[in-house]
């Protein structure tokens, strides 16, 4: 079987790891969907490898739009001041003017030097020859966003259990987090920050739904993940309640973000029926590869409440209402009026 590839935050811990064991290279490729991590890597190469008193000499911050790849390659050529080093961090690297010329600097990069090129907003093409030649000299790290909730919780757990904040959330409340923000990084590092900070000195700090309600002003109530738990236990008045207040509140949520997490739910749900007998919460954590047990807990509701030619059949019809909601076959349904049509056929 084949190894499985680490997910990105996985990659980040790893890289991290050898940062801090002194495994410096001196080109880092930073690229990626995702800018959270590439600019936490990036901070920690600029904050970390050099004294306070030798930043002034020998850290140069330069964005792409604003230099081209000789100039980056002779600023990099140039030996540090005072210093065992100098590092180089060009920002938006994808705005960099030829920056295909770079790959001759690969061919001997200098070993005083440590060059970062922040790639954001995706990754260079793979026909290019530049990913390969730093990958050759030094280290290349993708930088892809979270796409499914045990992802998203996974980052979030990871960033509040840290020393400065030695936290812990409740299971619900990360769902309720991931299902409202989704794998925006940055604006969850923000918002989690806003919860850790509104902790007083010597409480213990548990995230709770209460607390998310209270300081982001997300609703344990009327978000998309209470609507997926609705429908999951065939409680037809709550979900229409809260389809309707997403119908008077569009920004709150609705359809657009209701259709990637239902969808995921019942593709794990087929999956789950596939799970060796005896089916119990044990197996169906292994077969799923959930890390939580109560994560099961939902799958076990939904076997009893969704026979698995029902489960075929919704999976079936989500992917036309979101086909549908994209235009496809549909000239005026409004995705209020959707998101009632694929709730009314999932409970009935």
């Amino acid at each position: 079987m084949a190894e499985k590839k680490p997910n990105t935050l996985e990659s980040y811990k790893q890289l991290i790891t050898k940062l801090k064991q002194g495994q410096i290279s001196p080109v880092y490729l930073l690229m990626g969907e995702e800018s959270y991590y590439i600019d936490k890597i990036s901070e920690w190469l600029y904050s970390n490898l050099l004294k306070d008193e030798e930043k002034d000499f020998n850290l140069s911050i330069l964005y792409g739009a604003d230099v081209t790849a000789k100039q980056i390659m002779d600023k990099a050529r140039r030996f540090p001041m005072m210093s065992e080093r100098q590092v180089i961090v060009v920002r938006e690297a994808q705005s960099i003017k030829g920056i295909d010329a770079l790959e001759r600097y690969m061919d001997k990069p200098v070993s005083t030097t440590v060059l970062v090129l922040c790639y954001k907003g995706g990754v260079i093409d793979g026909r290019k020859k530049l990913p390969a030649k730093v990958a050759a000299c030094g280290t290349v790290f993708i930088s892809n966003s979270p796409r499914y909730d045990r992802e998203i919780i996974a980052f979030l757990n990871e960033y509040i259990k840290r020393p400065e904040y030695n936290a812990t959330i409740d299971p619900r409340a990360a769902q309720v987090m991931a299902a409202h923000i989704g794998g925006d990084l940055k604006r969850m590092s923000s918002e989690l920050d806003k919860l850790l900070l509104s902790f007083q000195n010597g409480a213990p700090r548990k995230i709770t739904a209460e607390l998310i309600e209270q300081k982001i002003g997300i609703s344990k109530n009327y978000n998309v993940f209470e609507l997926r738990d609705a429908l999951i236990n065939r409680d037809a008045l709550k979900a229409h309640r809260i389809a309707k207040y997403f119908n008077d509140n569009p920004r709150e949520g609705g359809l657009f973000a209701l259709l990637p997490q239902t969808f995921s739910f019942f593709q794990n749900l087929m999956l789950a029926y596939y799970t060796p007998k005896p089916i119990t919460e044990t197996a169906i954590m292994s077969q799923l590869g959930l890390k939580n047990a109560w994560a099961t807990h939902d799958y076990m509701t939904a076997m009893r409440n969704f026979p698995a030619r029902k489960t075929i059949q919704i999976i079936s019809k989500i992917r036309e209402i979101d086909a549908r909601s994209k235009g496809l076959d549909n000239a005026s349904t409004a995705p209020g009026e959707l998101l009632k049509e694929l709730i009314t056929f999932i409970l009935h």
